[in-house]
């Protein structure tokens, strides 16, 4: 049983893991519980943690599909049980686990007769299979089947995806909660009303149910962190009826400064990993392929300012990051 606390005014709140179990290697369970809470508190926490959990933690998939002489996706494969159509469908189906940022490929190459399963896809390293017994095809025939596949992490559901010559889109569900149900329990402390809320979370063995928790507070706290900020700081300025922008931050020239200033150091081999950057920053630096400080600094303003999600307060943190590292002033 897990258990971690944290103090609240004078409450003290504490969430348990109270059950877990694996029923398969794709289906997880966990519940959990969080109180003491206040009337009305555990709805409020209970609805955004479902969302959450469903829409904000990542998931990797297979999302696009290529092979050799398949004129069409519903076409017959010779010497394959299954249509193309099916094969698609079956690659749709396996459940991976990764630290992957962005796409990558893989591939499947068979020689029959036998069966495909997932333990038959060659990945790259940081992609494991959760469950290598899952079906792909059958081969009836000696023939060698050989399929490219690209693999992507992401949240949500992708329902578009642009075209390329030859391959077949996956729209894939990037979702590795599969369920997530909360309840609530009433009970007086004294004379005041106190809730526990209960919640229960059914994931697909990518990740567990504790993991999944994690993930989903810290995205939805990432989507809060800008309310904390002041409302000035994003808004232009009105001043006699003409409008004054505030002035740019100039993060690429004070990088240049830090390279000038860094001229002994190997910056290829210092990581990002090594400061201290949020996770929310830190990810969205990863997914942009941004891995080592020197790749951080052949970025313009322009380049980060493009980065999905990526905000004006991100490069401020970096740059006080990059000061107290290096020890220099970069104003």
């Amino acid at each position: 049983m897990i258990r971690e606390k944290v103090t609240v005014s004078t409450r003290t709140l504490q969430w348990k893991c109270v059950k877990s179990r694996t029923d398969s290697k794709r289906l997880y369970y966990g519940r959990f519980t969080l109180s003491p809470l206040r009337k009305g508190q555990a709805d409020t926490i209970g609805i955004a943690m479902r969302r959450a959990l469903l829409g904000e933690v990542e998931g990797t998939c297979i999302t696009r599909v290529k092979s050799e002489n398949v004129p069409h996706e519903y076409c017959a494969v010779p010497g394959v049980k299954e249509s193309f159509h099916d094969i698609v469908m079956n690659l749709k189906e396996i459940v991976l686990r990764s630290n992957l940022y962005g796409t990558s490929d893989a591939s499947i190459c068979v020689r029959g007769p036998g069966y495909v399963t997932a333990q038959d896809i060659i990945l790259p390293p940081y992609v494991e299979i959760v469950d290598n017994t899952q079906h792909i095809a059958s081969l009836t025939e000696p023939i060698n089947l050989c399929i490219r596949l690209e693999i992507e992490r992401n949240r949500g559901e992708l329902t578009t995806m642009p075209h390329k010559s030859g391959t077949y889109p996956i729209y894939a569900l990037f979702m590795p909660v599969l369920n997530v149900n909360y309840s609530i329990h009433y009970y007086m402390n004294g004379n005041e009303k106190q809730e526990i809320l209960f919640l229960e979370i059914w994931t697909n063995g990518s990740l567990t149910p504790k993991e999944a928790l994690h993930e989903a507070s810290r995205n939805l706290i990432d989507l809060l962190i800008p309310f904390l900020h002041k409302e000035e700081e994003n808004l232009a300025l009105e001043d006699n009826q003409h409008t004054v922008t505030l002035s740019p931050f100039t993060f690429h020239d004070k990088l240049d400064k830090l390279r000038k200033n860094q001229k002994e150091i190997e910056l290829k081999s210092i990581f990002i990993d090594q400061s201290e950057l949020s996770p929310r920053v830190y990810n969205c630096l990863k997914r942009s392929n941004i891995y080592t400080l020197l790749d951080l600094l052949n970025k313009s303003e322009e380049d980060l300012m493009k980065i999905e999600h990526f905000r004006l307060e991100d490069a401020k943190e970096i740059l006080g990051i990059l000061e107290n590292y290096f020890t220099i002033d970069l104003h």
